[in-house]
């Protein structure tokens, strides 16, 4: 008798725990704000700032720290005063910029473009991507300003590099390019 009483208050127990439990949420929450983030919009007033204040907005004509504005426009007229630029590195460390523009041509660009250039990359050579011409391409009279200002904007399919290469990788990439083109005519 004894032993069915406890197991009846056992029951019971467990129908009031199970009652009051929520299957859809946690129980406990130890770290509410892992569980429910706080978004906040981007330059509007918030609540733990001084005096209500929002976050400030740049001032007008400055630049971000470690950026150099570019400028061409994004069109063809643009692209055109670009092919005119010369490359702004130092021409004594060509070796030195040439090295360090092929290291990089071979993570960003040899995947699409190949590492000679001749536009049979791992991504053409598998039809992911079709139409991407060689270097020595009669029809592209591409030189190292044009060149920049395809990694800086994109053209057709290839997108914009300008988040992934500095300044100066951008111009050690175009030269790269340069040599590639220079070889291949040869």
């Amino acid at each position: 008798m004894k032993r069915l009483i406890k197991i009846v208050m056992i029951l019971v127990v467990i129908g009031f725990v199970s009652a009051c439990a929520d299957n859809s949420r946690p129980n406990y929450q130890y770290m509410p704000n892992m569980y429910e983030p706080v978004g906040y919009e981007t330059y509007q007033p918030v609540d733990f700032l001084p005096n209500g204040s929002e976050a400030m907005t740049p001032p007008e004509n400055t630049i971000h720290r470690g950026w150099l504005p570019y400028e061409f426009a994004n069109d063809l007229e643009g692209k055109d005063m670009a092919r005119l630029q010369a490359s702004p590195l130092d021409s004594l460390q060509m070796e030195a910029n040439l090295a360090k523009g092929k290291e990089l041509y071979t993570i960003y660009c040899g995947i699409c473009h190949g590492n000679q250039g001749k536009g049979q990359g791992t991504l053409v050579k598998r039809e992911k991507i079709l139409g991407v011409p060689g270097y020595d391409d009669a029809a592209r009279n591409i030189t190292v300003g044009s060149t920049y200002h395809t990694i800086y904007y994109g053209l057709n399919s290839m997108g914009s590099y300008a988040g992934q290469l500095d300044f100066e990788e951008r111009w050690q990439v175009s030269e790269y390019v340069m040599q590639l083109k220079q070889d291949l005519t040869k």
